[in-house]
């Protein structure tokens, strides 16, 4: 019995007890929805629910007289063991051990599409994240975002939604100028300017262009040979870092066709007939701060010429009323510094007519890598930062995004890469991918002893550590829709760990493959079906947060 059976069967008998005339419903009220969590303490049961004090006053009854009729009809269900009320009206359950068995049967059967559901289903979320200046490597902050971005991506998707996975090209503005001079002046063999980048990819990129173009340098307009090659390049380097971190994107969206296309114009015109712009000496200014901001914002300047904000309105009209997959919700991954950024986008939705809720906007911290216990701060390529291809090339991939994404967004964070290099149980990922990999293996043994899943018997899973594994694997399910509902994968790693610590304790004391000329009976089979459960659920989480699932490590 899953989680959701259960809910399912409570719901089922507290309506019984509402059409018996047990429980009245107060005139306009209705039933709450049913939802069973595990206890904190064991000793409590295997799940529980707060139902009873959730309709104590829409029924007009004491939460623990409402307990006492839900436990009547709740202990007649099937694969109910027991009832019991704690404190003011809390639910305790126990199923039968062939009731919570028969959850390891439920997940081979649904292997892959355990854990997903299609609550999203019918919802285009576009999901902008990453969309670091073209004009360096990906640094550690995109890179946590790439990470985490991706991964929401996944489990926004296993909850049914349509996700359009989107970077924001930023090829318009003075960073590009900077950018160009840059190339230029590495070009010629002079220092950056001042404001200018450095590092050794200036140089490999300013090579490349004179490579692609030799007369880049006698060029009319040797600046925009160097920003429209460079830029180009520089771009590539990065789509190829991020698909080598098994992050791609479904729309690559450049800045600079807003205005190229005269969208901002356009809609700058229609917005000063909003009720949420106004005129100030001899501005256009948004109501930002109607919806939280400090001040109000301008967006057509008082030389006629639009602020960057009427960029950033533009960009959001277009996500919302493309011709294919327009955005019902567009939610923005954006770094620390952009705090003011949520007012703002929510202001410029309402000024466009939509509503603000279409608008969510996360806001990500730091990352710091730590080596010897010492801060690390220089890039061998980039010289200022550390970058993603730095942090891949120490720990790779799969270290590297789900260290980044097993923590809150809302938090800074230290990357220790000593830890992340270890092959122990101290490293988060190896303990988890390890888990996996041993399921595998005791597949494998399995299969060398004769043992198969032909026959088995759930009921025989009674032991604590089965009940404790059970437990877990009733979890994957609520943590996915959870981390979807919060927008926080590191609720999957954080279950994928609690996961894989109940695994190998059942491991040590449950031994599937017989000893010697032991009999091969029906506990040996279903330990492995537990086994093999295990193994599903682990790989579909790690999956969720595009980590490999090793079958060998």
């Amino acid at each position: 019995m899953t989680p959701e059976e259960l809910s399912l069967a409570i719901d089922g008998a507290l309506n019984a007890a509402i059409d018996a005339g047990e429980l009245t419903l107060a005139d306009g009220e209705t039933a709450p929805a049913v939802r069973v969590e595990r206890p904190k303490n064991r000793d409590h049961g295997d799940w529980a629910t707060n139902v009873a004090l959730q309709i104590s006053k829409k029924v007009g009854k004491n939460p623990r007289e409402v307990a006492q009729v839900l436990a009547a009809r709740i202990s007649e269900l099937d694969g109910v063991a027991s009832v019991d009320i704690a404190g003011p009206g809390f639910l305790n359950i126990v199923l039968d051990a062939a009731a919570a068995g028969e959850l390891a049967v439920t997940i081979l059967d649904q292997g892959s599409a355990y854990g997903r559901s299609d609550v999203l289903a019918g919802k285009t979320i576009n999901l902008e994240f990453v969309s670091a200046n073209p004009t360096g490597p990906i640094h550690l902050g995109g890179t946590r975002w790439a990470a985490v971005g991706d991964s929401l991506a996944r489990i926004l998707e296993a909850q049914g939604a349509n996700v359009v996975r989107e970077y924001y090209f930023n090829d318009h503005g003075n960073q590009i100028d900077r950018f160009a001079k840059s190339l230029l002046a590495r070009a010629k063999g002079e220092a950056a300017p001042e404001d200018g980048y450095g590092g050794e990819y200036i140089t490999d990129i300013a090579n490349r262009v004179l490579a692609s173009h030799p007369d880049a340098l006698s060029a009319e307009d040797p600046q925009e040979v160097f920003r429209s090659v460079g830029v180009e390049l520089m771009f590539e380097e990065i789509k190829q870092s991020l698909h080598e971190f098994h992050v791609d994107f479904d729309v690559y969206f450049h800045e600079n066709s807003l205005f190229e296309d005269g969208k901002v114009d356009e809609l700058l015109e229609k917005l000063k007939e909003s009720e949420n712009l106004y005129f100030k000496d001899g501005a256009w200014w948004l109501k930002s701060t109607d919806f939280g901001d400090d001040k109000d914002r301008v967006v057509i300047k008082s030389d006629g010429n639009a602020a960057y904000i009427a960029g950033d309105i533009a960009y959001f009209q277009d996500k919302t009323k493309r011709a294919e997959n327009p955005a019902d919700l567009a939610i923005y991954m954006l770094g620390a510094d952009h705090h003011g950024y949520v007012a703002r986008l929510k202001a410029a939705a309402a000024a466009l007519g939509d509503d603000p809720d279409m608008v969510e906007v996360m806001i990500g911290q730091m990352v710091n890598l730590v080596k010897d216990g010492k801060p690390v701060r220089m890039s061998k390529r980039a010289g200022t930062v550390v970058t993603m291809e730095d942090l891949v090339e120490i720990v790779g991939v799969d270290a590297a995004r789900y260290s980044l994404t097993r923590y809150s967004v809302d938090s800074n964070i230290d990357i220790d890469l000593d830890l992340l290099t270890k092959q122990s149980n101290e490293n988060p990922v190896f303990y988890v991918q390890y888990a996996h990999a041993r399921t595998c293996g005791l597949a494998r043994n399995a299969g060398l002893a004769g043992v198969t899943t032909d026959s088995y018997d759930v009921a025989q899973l009674s032991t604590e550590a089965d009940s404790a594994l059970l437990a877990a694997l009733g979890q994957f399910a609520g943590a996915v829709k959870e981390s979807a509902d919060f927008r926080e994968p590191h609720r999957v790693a954080r279950y994928l760990e609690t996961l894989a610590g109940a695994y190998h304790r059942w491991y040590g004391v449950s031994p599937v493959a017989p000893k010697g000329e032991e009999e091969i009976t029906d506990l040996h089979r279903t330990r492995l079906l537990l086994n093999n459960a295990t193994r599903q659920v682990l790989a579909n989480g790690l999956g969720l947060l595009g980590v490999s699932a090793p079958e060998k490590m």
